[in-house]
């Protein structure tokens, strides 16, 4: 069914209205209203109706923020006012130094705001009647580099502030939070890449793309700090009153700022800031103390390089000097062999720390780390434990450095390394440990989603030799399950049920399940769109350059998916699932627009109808699904024994129906 031009506009704004609305509640309130899925779903929604009225796209569209503009260079930018740099303190003794010097300059007791030091990248944001129009990377203060097309992709950035102001440019942190962090360190273990030393370095590194893609995957945030320069803007007269106007404009600011005038509330603020660092979502190396006045300000001045109104109270670092027992390997689902320290229990960063990561072998020849050596360990970002540096003067001069093995611990065979990779890999289709995690992925959420099967049941049906690659799953009866620990007849009915129900999930979901190196959820559902049918896609390996013809696919990805699919075990694997009644052909799109523009919530039990199914209804017939009640709720899809969720929709006035009520709203239903 067709939109109108005119009723396609009003559903663009309306759907950057919603974005807008719920990037704020998460961004600003620290409220979120819905689901980070149901917040994609909205984004989603909007790029498809922009592509089909590309004329109706605006510059400060949200759809900009997933990314897809190739630069070839960075062009240079010059800073209307210079992002300098701050002096540094690193003990209490040297800050109380620097604010006796600073009220004695003043001839007053002056008033101090203490907020956090955000270990990420400094750029400059600008802005025009309300519009960003353009970002910078600090560079030398003077002079960045303008990444406009990559900070777009960062949420919390508005692409539209709150006032229509003619001119503002402001200054804050890039920075990765931490589990962003440890999730993209262990996909680049996993992929066999050098991982990254820490957040910082790969906000640096993520900020600097030239394809905007690659920073939107990396889910950078930022905390801005200081105006720079502004043109109609508001007047103020201190830090603490700028950082609630720009909160007000609908910045993301730092979560805690307080102003103090005495030296010992400054100290305790800091302290308190070092016991919540580790608990922090995101990584702090330090608090920054300025004056809060902006008289005070100008009275004290600046140097060329920094101001002398602010310091930066640096922490030391946190690492534990503690003995390495041994180098284990640990080998991952796609056969990475990724080595790791065993070390004498250490506590670090309030927790206690007896493993840490040693990424890869130039990893460890770079630092030249030994077996029975004494070592430094920190927690890069705050989370994954890793081996800093060696001890050398402890050093046992009968040590010999490490080799990775020549055999799989797993399975035994030969284990390989590819040119141009830092990871070695066991290629054994059949490799026990493979198997394992390889499986735990099969039947995760995004991929087939077989409901009751977790890591537990996996670990066990591998165990027991039930299961001895994917398409076995197929052929599970319920008495065999039986038997396993903590699996009585309805455990094993509802995982017979979720294997059952997953052979319908389509070839998208199918090829992300397979577990191919570089293919995910995107790519999978690119390909499975392009050639229709896996058939299709086995016929077509043996000319990778059909596979670039696919958006956001390349040579490598290209090769890999050839080098998948032509291996005997793969193909044996695709055979037997078939065979096995998986649907192995894209799933043909009965998408209608009769719901478009509504949003359903669904709560209590449905007469013969799973939730999941409901939900899939409403979807394919233009609707959109929410977990939780809201003012943007149209319809309560309501059934017996509903929660809460019904006493907040009739509070907020929201229309309940029941099964029958949205049959009768869809066609042929």
């Amino acid at each position: 069914m067709s939109m109108p031009k005119a009723a396609a506009e009003a559903e663009i704004l309306r759907l950057s209205e919603l974005i807008e609305y719920h990037r704020k509640k998460y961004y600003l309130d620290d409220a979120p209203e819905i689901s980070d899925a149901d917040f994609d779903k909205l984004l989603e929604d909007l790029i498809r109706l922009e592509e089909k009225f590309p004329e109706l796209k605006k510059p400060d569209s949200p759809s900009t923020r997933v990314g897809g503009y190739v630069a070839e260079r960075f062009e240079k930018v010059t800073h209307t006012v210079p992002l300098k740099s701050l002096n540094d303190v690193f003990s209490f003794e040297e800050l109380e130094n620097y604010i006796s010097k600073t009220n004695d300059a003043l001839s007053k007791k002056a008033a101090y705001t203490v907020e956090y030091k955000i270990d990420g990248l400094s750029v400059s944001l600008e802005y025009r009647d309300g519009i960003f129009v353009r970002g910078a990377t600090r560079g030398d203060g003077v002079t960045g580099e303008d990444i406009t097309h990559n900070l777009k992709t960062v949420r919390s950035i508005p692409l539209k502030l709150t006032e229509n102001i003619p001119y503002l440019c402001v200054r804050g942190e890039v920075y990765m939070p931490k589990k962003a962090f440890a999730a993209l360190n262990a996909k680049r273990d996993e992929e066999g890449l050098t991982p990254f030393a820490n957040p910082r370095n790969a906000a640096a590194g993520s900020v600097r793309q030239l394809d905007s893609r690659v920073a939107a995957s990396r889910k950078l945030e930022i905390f801005v700090f200081n105006i720079q320069d502004s043109q109609g803007a508001k007047e103020l007269t201190s830090h603490a009153q700028s950082l609630d106007y720009l909160a007000s404009l609908g910045f993301s600011v730092s979560p805690t700022y307080r102003t103090f005038t005495e030296f010992e509330d400054i100290r305790s603020e800091i302290e308190r800031f070092g016991k919540e660092r580790p608990s922090l979502e995101f990584d702090i190396d330090g608090a920054v103390i300025k004056l809060d006045s902006f008289a005070d300000r100008e009275a004290v001045g600046e140097l060329p390089h920094a101001p002398k109104w602010a310091a930066a109270f640096k922490y030391p670092p946190d690492e534990k000097k503690t003995k390495l027992i041994s180098i284990e390997v640990n080998v991952g689902r796609t056969g990475v062999i990724t080595p790791y320290a065993v070390l004498e229990p250490v506590n670090l960063a309030g927790s206690t720390v007896s493993r840490a990561t040693l990424h890869n072998i130039d990893y460890i020849r770079e630092k030249d780390v030994r077996a029975g050596d004494y070592v430094f360990v920190h927690k890069a970002g705050d989370i994954i434990p890793e081996v800093e540096k060696v001890s050398l003067d402890d050093r046992d001069p009968n040590s010999v450095p490490f080799s990775m093995p020549e055999r799989c611990p797993s399975c035994g065979e030969h284990i390989i390394r590819e040119e141009g990779e830092a990871a070695y890999r066991c290629v054994n289709p059949e490799c026990p440990a493979q198997l394992t995690r390889g499986l735990e992925h099969f039947v995760s959420r995004d991929a087939m989603d077989i409901d009751g099967c977790g890591e537990a049941q996996v670990a066990q049906l591998v165990a027991t030799g039930l299961v001895k690659s994917a398409a076995d799953l197929y052929e599970l009866q319920a008495e065999q399950l039986e038997t396993l620990d903590r699996m009585g007849k309805k455990s094993a009915k509802k995982l017979v049920d979720g294997i059952e129900a997953s052979k319908s999930r389509g070839l998208a979901r199918l090829l992300y399940a397979l577990g191919i190196r570089h293919v995910g959820k995107q790519t999978a559902a690119g390909i499975a769109e392009h050639f229709g049918s896996l058939e299709a896609i086995i016929s077509a390996c043996g000319n990778p350059e059909e596979f670039e013809k696919i958006d956001d696919i390349g040579s490598v990805i290209a090769k890999s998916i050839c080098d998948y699919f032509s291996l005997e075990g793969s193909l044996h694997l695709c055979r037997r699932l078939e065979e096995n009644g998986v649907v192995t052909t894209a799933q043909k799109s009965t998408a209608t627009d009769i719901l478009g523009g509504k949003t359903f919530v669904i709560t209590g039990t449905l007469p013969g109808l799973k939730r999941e199914e409901a939900a899939e209804i409403i979807k394919k017939n233009g609707g959109k699904v929410s977990s939780s009640v809201s003012g943007a709720t149209d319809f309560l899809l309501c059934g017996s024994d509903p929660g809460s969720k019904l006493a907040k929709a009739q509070k907020l006035g929201v229309t309940v129906i029941g099964i029958d009520e949205l049959r009768n709203m869809i066609e042929n239903i």
